[in-house]
């Protein structure tokens, strides 16, 4: 996606801000569940929308400590103040909202959108291409990382790779093209990230948070063992039970023995803050029209 640039804005020290409050309490969906998009669940919640999780049937997401998603699995899952429950229909999210709690449906293909009416709908499914989100879903429409082009699929894209440009908005164009190269962690990138090395159903030998050493055995994959690549903490694991392909991410090791695996990551709140920050631009923007 070469020759498309992004925008960078600097406020004007001194200048006023004036934020829509009368925004909050709208109604926000965010496509996918996983650890960064609970990044942006939590700035949301906390700003005081209704926000509402899509999923698909089976969520893939590593980092399930820290993935709202996992409520697909186990009904409702809390990741630091957002409680999540998984409902069943549409009639069902006027009491979460009510009782403080996010809603999940399951609804991969974003079909329940035209009836939910929300002011915006934000892609953080982190698919690296786009599948399906455009920018008739709503007034306001955001995605994260690659594979969308800002102004012709959605309103603003959102940098998801780490280094100086991470949650920098695009208004224009695309974000940097996926590596497939993992980020820089405690002086480790690729040997980080454990695939799966055969097709198969995934038995773990090990849990999120444990302490690996190098060349510990992880989990199986069928008969094929996945083995520690470096030493440090499990902070990611795939679900025990699902059925995955041969090269699938499966699991995460931080080399940093200090992480605290049950709290939202850096780059998780990073790129939430963006996207609130990218709400309230596109707010400003159509004001000034």
């Amino acid at each position: 996606m070469q020759g498309c640039f992004s925008e960078a804005f600097i406020l004007t020290p001194g200048r006023r801000c004036n934020i829509a409050v009368s925004d909050a309490g709208q109604k926000i969906v965010i496509r996918g569940g996983g650890d960064l998009a609970t990044g942006v669940v939590q700035k949301f919640y906390r700003a005081g929308f209704r926000v509402a999780i899509l999923e698909k049937h089976e969520p893939t997401a590593i980092r399930r400590s820290v993935a709202l998603c996992e409520a697909v699995y186990n009904g409702f899952f809390q990741v630091e103040d957002i409680s999540c429950r998984k409902i069943t229909g549409l009639d069902e999210l006027e009491s979460c909202w009510q009782n403080g709690i996010v809603p999940l449906l399951v609804d991969p293909a974003g079909d329940s959108i035209p009836t939910i009416r929300p002011a915006a709908v934000i892609d953080a499914i982190i698919a690296k291409r786009n599948l399906g989100t455009n920018r008739t879903m709503a007034d306001i429409t955001i995605a994260l990382g690659p594979g969308f082009c800002a102004g012709e699929d959605v309103d603003i894209v959102i940098e998801t790779t780490r280094g100086h440009d991470l949650g920098r908005l695009i208004l224009q164009g695309y974000t940097k093209e996926n590596t497939g190269i993992p980020g820089e962690i405690g002086g480790q990138s690729v040997q980080r990230v454990l695939h799966a090395p055969a097709s198969g159903t995934v038995l773990h030998h090990k849990r999120i948070g444990d302490i690996v050493e190098q060349g510990e055995l992880v989990l199986m994959v069928e008969q094929a063992p996945v083995n520690a690549s470096i030493g440090g903490l499990l902070r990611g694991l795939i679900h025990e039970g699902m059925q995955v392909q041969k090269g699938m991410k499966v699991a995460d090791i931080d080399p940093r023995m200090d992480v605290d695996w049950r709290s939202i990551s850096d780059k998780a709140r990073c790129i939430g803050g963006s996207a609130l920050e990218a709400y309230f631009y596109i707010q400003k923007r159509k004001g000034e029209v």
